[in-house]
């Protein structure tokens, strides 16, 4: 843990942000000198108009708010309330800044997802930081960085349109001897000052910062074990929980037997509530496996649960249940494209669950100050959500709850519910002590909101002259995101029911949420493998039947772009090379992939050999981390492509650890080769899910042009390979 030498500088950790808990009242004084800039910034639109929450003083902002201090030692400090689970914002985020203020990128730190300090933010999830947080930082660095010339020009007594930054230095163009370091501008008092006007924006070609692949501040921290993860914070007096559970969905426990674990030495026995409304029963000890001993000799009796679901009766149930449809894109006239249609392809697309399966946990630690203050530390997506939550359910104002996000283990948006860290807060202040709350894996399993299951139902017809004219989609249990029809497509309408965002009429048997480009990796993966279907029925190569029908010029280049490092060879299919496409778009960027595979027609196995992602994410931050995400998305795609489906049977779930539940493995690892198209005049994009919407689709269509099989059901396992070859033949 870093500390100031001086009382004008931020308390920053080591390349990142807090991680104990700091005083309100010390706040205040360390950021009692050195120029705080208030910004009122128009959001993008569309966005969201929060409420900040800044050193625990709420207040309804004119708009979109951003935070920068700058120290009278001339380092900045930024503090935003998104958090770090390895996406890479961390660097990137502190690059924009840097940009903007004209400062080496090392003079700027990162304070993350800290209630207390931090701007009010909804969560990290969606690919926004860049795309959507991005812009506000750009224009809040500029504005800082016009008011300290401003500050400047009255120091010196030179206008401001002679005067120039470099490096945190504002020079007089004409005279190099008069100029003044944002340390010395910032140094010795308290200023609050707006800017009036719009502040100018650094151009794109005159960019040294962005776009220039950084280090990633978070990795040697994270490869040396030193980065500490919210199962890391030990407060004094810590206990483990270990909650009392029931054993599947929709059970109802109806007594709980504690006596034998309190015989054990160490052991308190909590409660918290009734269990009829949501009660708790845990089992606390200073050592976790003690805890965990002590959880094993607890008894309880239950009321099984009523539900009857399982993987074999579960697609039927998402058609007949009964929930609103919803339209979504339309164009033109259904019945028209249909009688235009000289070829009608019709097809049914299933998937089922898919976990988060982060490698850390959900946990949260939790301790009760002197003055009744509750202090969460959390792995967390969503810490000001949490905060509110916490606040709920003890009955505190929002201001006596401080939720920190340390690092997080892992999100891909699982890490949005919040239910470890409410527990651990309960906790806390029933026993008195601070509280340590960490699920075991088949918690986390059990307890996951899961990629919600799917049906998707397509329609399709194609003119004399192979040109799509119908396009009837209905999407059930995954929502519209990744649905888009952006081939020219005269008629086409979009219907949901049901989405991944809630459970809407109990249509699944347990939480469902948000999953890395939720619905979209099933929508996409629908909606391309139909669209292969349909260039086999015209007789045509997969590449060139979407360009026959693909008038967008961004979509036309990415796929184009990705053809050529493919070294794409137009030819119909199944052409039995084993080659596929895919293109998506998600978060503002468009994508493109290829796939090679090879098919084991005896046990149905699927090798994939190689992938190729071409993206156009407009201007980017950060080349290395954008690279990184890509591949992240290919790999993490692999899984539920080919593997990843959780089993459950009347509401227990039945996989409970990585013995049953199949995630990607090293030795999948295809090559993989990536192409980010340069697109100086589009402002950053999302980056963190783009690639992984097409995988499913890419493996698909590669396996139809190997094989002749097209398969319809995810994942790909080899059983419903096997049995696909079976059926073609």
């Amino acid at each position: 843990m870093t500390r100031p030498t001086h009382d004008d500088e931020m308390i920053v950790p080591d390349g990142w942000g807090f991680v104990e808990t700091i005083d309100r009242r010390d706040f205040l004084r360390l950021t009692s000198t050195g120029l705080m800039v208030v910004f009122a910034v128009k959001p993008p639109e569309g966005t969201f108009r929060p409420v900040w929450n800044f050193a625990t003083q709420q207040r309804t902002p004119p708009d979109f708010n951003a935070f920068l201090h700058i120290g009278a030692n001339g380092r900045v400090t930024l503090l935003v309330g998104k958090i770090e689970m390895g996406q890479g914002i961390i660097t990137g985020l502190p690059q924009i800044v840097a940009e903007e203020l004209n400062v080496p990128l090392e003079m700027v730190d990162c304070v993350m997802g800290d209630t207390d300090l931090c701007p009010f933010d909804n969560g990290t999830f969606g690919s926004l930081s860049t795309w959507r947080l991005g812009p506000i930082l750009h224009a809040a660095a500029a504005e800082a960085r016009a008011v300290l010339v401003q500050l400047a020009s009255e120091k010196l007594g030179v206008p401001v349109s002679e005067l120039t930054v470099t490096n945190g230095v504002v020079v007089s163009r004409t005279d190099a001897s008069k100029k003044a370091s944002y340390g010395e501008l910032a140094g010795g008092k308290k200023i609050e000052r707006r800017f009036e006007g719009q502040a100018a924006l650094d151009k794109v070609s005159e960019y040294t910062i962005i776009g220039k692949s950084y280090p990633r501040r978070d990795a040697i921290g994270k490869v040396t074990g030193q980065a500490q993860f919210a199962g890391d914070i030990v407060p004094p007096e810590a206990l483990h929980a270990r909650i009392v559970r029931a054993p599947a969905h929709g059970a109802t426990i109806t007594s709980i037997d504690t006596s034998a674990a309190e015989k054990l030495p160490g052991v308190r026995i909590v409660r918290d509530g009734d269990l009829k409304d949501g009660g708790l029963v845990a089992v606390l000890h200073a050592h976790r496996d003690e805890a965990d001993k002590a959880l094993k000799l607890v008894k309880l009796t239950f009321t099984p649960s009523a539900n009857t679901l399982s993987n074999e009766n579960l697609f039927a149930h998402l058609e007949e249940a009964a929930v609103e449809k919803r339209q979504g894109g339309v164009a033109g006239d259904i019945a028209a494209g249909e009688k235009a249609a000289a070829q009608l392809v019709v097809a049914k697309y299933v998937k089922g669950y898919v976990a988060h399966a982060p490698m850390e946990t959900h946990t949260a630690v939790a301790a009760v100050a002197a003055d009744g203050k509750v202090t969460v530390w959390a792995g967390t997506q969503t810490p000001f959500p949490l905060q509110t939550q916490v606040a709920r359910a003890l009955k505190l104002a929002p201001e006596k709850v401080r939720v920190i996000a340390p690092f997080v283990g892992g999100g891909f948006g699982g890490k949005s519910a919040n239910q470890q860290g409410i527990e651990a807060a309960r906790l806390a202040v029933a026993a008195g002590k601070p509280v340590r709350v960490a699920w075991s894996r088949e918690e986390e399993f059990f307890f996951d909101t899961f990629d919600p299951a799917a049906v998707i139902s397509i329609r399709a017809g194609l003119d004399a002259a192979k040109h799509i004219v119908l396009w009837d989609n209905e999407i059930i249990g995954a929502g519209g995101r990744g649905a888009g029809v952006f081939y020219d497509v005269p008629n086409h309408r979009t219907v949901t029911k049901g989405s991944w965002s809630g459970n809407q009429g109990s249509l699944h048997p347990f939480a469902v949420g948000p999953w890395r480009a939720p619905g979209a990796n099933a929508n996409v993966w629908a909606r391309e493998s139909h669209i292969d279907t349909l260039a086999a029925k015209a007789g045509m190569d997969p590449v060139e039947f979407r360009l026959l029908n693909l008038k967008d010029a961004r979509m036309r280049r990415v796929l184009e772009a990705c053809a050529r490092k493919f070294g794409w060879t137009p030819k119909p299919g199944p052409s039995k090379r084993g080659v596929g496409v895919a293109c998506g778009e998600d978060a503002g960027t468009y994508v493109a992939s290829m796939a090679e595979v090879k098919v084991d027609a005896a046990t149905g196995a699927i090798k994939v050999l190689r992938v190729t992602c071409a993206q156009d994410m407009g201007v980017v931050v950060n080349p290395e981390g954008a690279t990184q995400q890509m591949e992240g998305c290919i790999m993490m795609g692999l899984g539920y492509t080919l593997a990843e489906e959780i089993r459950f049977k009347n509401g227990e779930v039945i996989d409970k650890n990585f013995g049953g539940y199949g995630l990607p493995k090293f030795s999948w690892l295809p090559k993989i080769e990536t192409v980010i198209l340069d697109s100086p005049d589009l402002p950053a994009q999302g980056g963190g899910e783009p690639a992984i919407v097409t995988m499913g689709a890419v493996i698909a269509n590669a396996v139809f042009d190997a094989t002749g099989a097209r398969i319809t059901q995810l994942p790909m396992t080899p059983s419903r390979v096997k049995s696909a070859l079976g059926k073609k033949g």
